[in-house]
């Protein structure tokens, strides 16, 4: 079983970072491109870039906006974030493991802040996932990875923190250590190819929405025939919620 441990650590590791790496890279650049392809076909060639990263700082450093709607979840899942974020790339142990596999390191955080982030991590994550379990609207948006990906997340996590502060017999032990460390590289592999793939898309979130509403000229007009209002004025009340035969029933009764 250590053969197997190793070899999660060393080739296994390398191989599932380099796929995330590669797939994140893809990723990036082809929304890179979709978002230039679409401002080269709009008119509208205005982006207001200093507004979009106002906004991109305030997704990312949720502070302002925390406590206005939802402030326990909101609370919840910044948590989570960032334990998940800072324990896998600054705890002491993954640190010389990311040396010895691929050849860099930086520093690490001390012993007891990583228990601490660990805890919180496993706790924040059980919630997220019982929150979006019993809310009706959370089940009515939620998918089925939706439900798995915070069980998932929390299980190198759990058996990291069994494996570190666990008085556990040498079997039970490489066993702990053998679903973290193929647990934590199936979710390495797992991110270009899931929604977690958001964590590279964030900062380009605003961009993206931004240049996505840019409709070409027209495409209000084209919008009002569809929905069949061509020969109606634009300022009959509610024109969404009635049907033009409606609104031409009632012109007719108006008119008698």
């Amino acid at each position: 079983m250590q053969a197997w441990i190793e070899f999660g650590q060393g080739p296994l590791f390398r191989l599932c970072f380099v796929l995330m790496i590669l797939g994140l890279i893809r990723i990036f650049i082809l929304t890179i491109i979709g978002m230039v392809e679409a401002l080269n076909r709009n008119t509208d060639k205005i982006v207001p870039y200093r507004d979009l990263i106002q906004k991109t700082l305030m997704w990312l450093f949720p502070i302002k906006h925390l406590w206005t709607k939802r402030p326990f979840y909101g609370l919840i899942s910044v948590l989570f974030h960032v334990g998940l974020l800072i324990v896998p790339l600054f705890l002491a142990a993954h640190v010389l493991m990311w040396k010895n596999s691929v050849g860099f390191a930086w520093f690490s955080i001390p012993r007891g802040l990583a228990d601490w982030l660990t805890i919180i991590v496993i706790v924040t994550g059980i919630v997220l996932f019982l929150m979006r379990a019993s809310s009706k609207a959370g089940r009515a948006l939620s998918r089925k990875q939706d439900y798995i990906w915070p069980l998932l997340l929390v299980v190198p996590f759990i058996t990291g923190y069994i494996c570190s502060n666990s008085a556990i017999g040498p079997a039970a032990y490489q066993l702990m250590m053998m679903v973290h460390v193929y647990s934590a590289n199936l979710i390495m592999l797992m991110i270009p190819f899931t929604k977690i793939a958001h964590c590279i898309l964030v900062p380009l979130s605003q961009l993206v929405t931004a240049i996505s509403w840019k409709f070409p000229a027209g495409a209000g007009d084209m919008v009002i025939e569809t929905l069949g209002y061509k020969e109606y004025p634009t300022w009959v009340k509610k024109p969404r919620l009635e049907t033009p035969v409606e609104l031409k029933v009632k012109e007719e009764i108006n008119a008698e």
